[in-house]
């Protein structure tokens, strides 16, 4: 089963131009906190679009996956350093769920006293 990536990412851009239309403020608090972003300008935008899509893949946001990949592709990222982003954050995730593993044991001897 495949992605229409061009299709999603067209029609959310079309409903996030309807939300920032019915609602400027929001679409105003959403470009500063982007802004916000790259305030200090030690990141490039190819390494924030490749974090972008690490945090997409751990949100599992597939708008985030479509904007962010376009970002990452127009910003220069090659497919090796976009596979090596994505292992990072298989790596992540994994992580989480074993440091997790060990509160639920804890809080499963804890409380089953």
């Amino acid at each position: 089963m495949g992605t229409d990536w061009k299709g999603l990412l067209g029609a959310a851009m079309q409903d996030m131009g309807a939300l920032a239309k019915g609602n400027p403020k929001l679409m105003q608090a959403m470009e500063t906190l982007d802004k916000a972003g790259a305030a200090h300008g030690a990141l490039d935008a190819k390494t924030r679009e490749l974090i972008a899509l690490a945090v997409a893949a751990t949100t599992r946001c597939d708008t985030c996956i479509a904007v962010h990949a376009k970002g990452a592709a127009d910003a220069g990222a090659s497919r090796e350093e976009l596979l090596e982003t994505l292992a990072v954050a298989v790596g992540l995730n994994a992580g989480a769920a074993f440091v997790y593993s060990s509160h639920i044991l804890s809080a499963f001897d804890t409380l089953g006293k």
